[in-house]
């Protein structure tokens, strides 16, 4: 049989998957999960051994939108209401100083290279989630003049970008990180569009792009720009050779343009924040699959300079992923444990610190988190947005639901939470790249 005969009778097998017939559960689930997600989160998640499967779990939330009226379940105490809708799969937030939102209007560039097939089912799936999409490569302005809570003025901010997701705003220059390069926007106050070409900083990993999202922040002094770049692969399989400078996130100075591996064995860091009290840089991480629903938790971190985290050798610390040939045993022994899971493949990702948040009491010194949601693990995980409690500069105990609601009765996923925010008024911005909406959290009491 031709090769290209294969991929045809795979493909058929991958459809018939994703459309969940009965009688393909036994390969489409070879597994379950035997923990809660709770006993996969905090400071010592539970990390039962590994489970190998012929095929990976998949369990996919098909994205079917928000029916006519509806939204989020907020928790008690708050409410929710769309700041903005009708975005095209919006991502990344950003405040400007005046008040006005960025938003990030964009989905992965068209993959350079080849994945294989492995690659190509994991295209299938993300299709089937509302994740391959065609990006329209834009960032859009939001401006609430009346401050009712929805944003009345929607512009075309920049456009002709590259896949676009992080924004940092030092002085009058405006970073914009896309897929492949960081590039510098000259900007003033109050403008609604930028029309200038812009000027490339400087190129950033691309290729495979197994992860294309590249967040960047600046340091609290301005002097630096943090910028993320995930894996190209899920656990090392294309080869090692196209990791170079990935997972990983880069220190850039300013004044010089150099650039350094500030931390690395992130497989695939995405949102950033430093910790306000302490100015400690902490990053979300999503973490490896197809090794079980219960491994491997994704994580918040504090970011220790020169860290390794162990991707692709180890997770956890020191917990060798034998998928992974040769070892490096050297390496492994460095591996920094993270500071809190967040759950196995809930797919954290936006993370914002709740500290100038004007939200009722114990929503107002923590760190909020966007899980986009799982689809290798049985039954789903994440889908909604938490808070974890801090104190003294680190997670102080178990998290709380904020936004919950994302998946119907029928396990469809109506949204999917990405980035979170703290905008200008003190309430809670929440991208959904699946009801294609600006979600605003605030309290639910005026005298709040």
């Amino acid at each position: 049989m031709s090769g290209k005969a294969v991929k045809w009778l795979l493909g058929i097998l991958v459809v018939l998957v994703l459309a969940g017939g009965a009688f393909l559960k036994f390969i489409v689930y070879p597994e379950s999960a035997t923990l809660t997600v709770a006993e996969g989160t905090g400071p010592s998640p539970e990390l039962p051994a590994p489970k190998k499967t012929v095929m990976p779990t998949v369990n996919i939330a098909s994205a079917v939108g928000w029916p006519e009226g509806q939204k989020p379940t907020a928790a008690e105490g708050l409410k929710v209401n769309a700041f903005a809708s009708g975005l095209k799969h919006p991502r990344w937030l950003y405040k400007l100083p005046n008040g006005d939102i960025l938003v990030a209007e964009t989905a992965g560039p068209k993959k350079a290279g080849d994945g294989g097939f492995r690659g190509w089912v994991a295209e299938q799936i993300q299709s089937a989630a509302g994740a391959i999409v065609e990006s329209a490569d834009r960032i859009t302005l939001l401006r609430d003049t009346d401050g009712d809570g929805v944003a009345d003025v929607k512009t075309a901010f920049l456009t002709g970008l590259h896949s676009p997701f992080g924004m940092a705003l030092v002085g009058n220059d405006l970073y914009v990180a896309n897929a492949d390069s960081l590039w510098r926007f000259p900007y003033e106050e109050g403008e609604t569009e930028i029309a200038a070409s812009g000027e490339k900083v400087v190129d950033l990993p691309a290729g495979i792009n197994h992860h294309w999202t590249k967040n960047v922040i600046a340091s609290p002094d301005g002097t630096k720009l943090y910028i993320t770049v995930g894996s190209n692969s899920n656990v090392g399989e294309n080869g090692m050779d196209v990791e170079k400078g990935r997972a990983a996130i880069w220190e850039m100075d300013r004044a010089t343009g150099k650039t350094r591996i500030y931390a690395s064995g992130l497989r695939n860091p995405n949102g950033l924040a430093f910790e306000p009290d302490t100015g400690t840089l902490w990053t979300a991480v999503n973490e490896r699959d197809e090794i079980g629903s219960d491994l491997v938790p994704d994580y918040i971190t504090s970011v220790k300079e020169g860290g390794f985290y162990g991707w692709p050798y180890s997770y956890y610390g020191q917990h060798v992923d034998e998928r992974v040939q040769p070892q490096k045993p050297d390496l492994v022994a460095k591996a920094i444990v993270p500071d809190y899971a967040l759950g196995p493949h809930t797919a954290s990702l936006g993370i914002a610190f709740s500290y100038d948040a004007k939200l009722p009491e114990g929503w107002n010194r923590g760190l909020f988190v966007g899980q986009h949601g799982s689809w290798n693990r049985r039954p789903k995980s994440g889908y909604k947005v938490i808070y974890v409690p801090f104190e003294n500069g680190m997670p102080s105990g178990d998290p709380k639901d904020v936004l919950t609601g994302f998946l119907n009765k029928d396990d469809e996923a109506q949204g999917r939470p990405v980035d979170v925010l703290v905008d200008g008024a003190g309430d809670l911005l929440v991208t959904d790249d699946v009801g294609n909406t600006v979600w605003r959290v605030s309290s639910a009491s005026p005298n709040s």
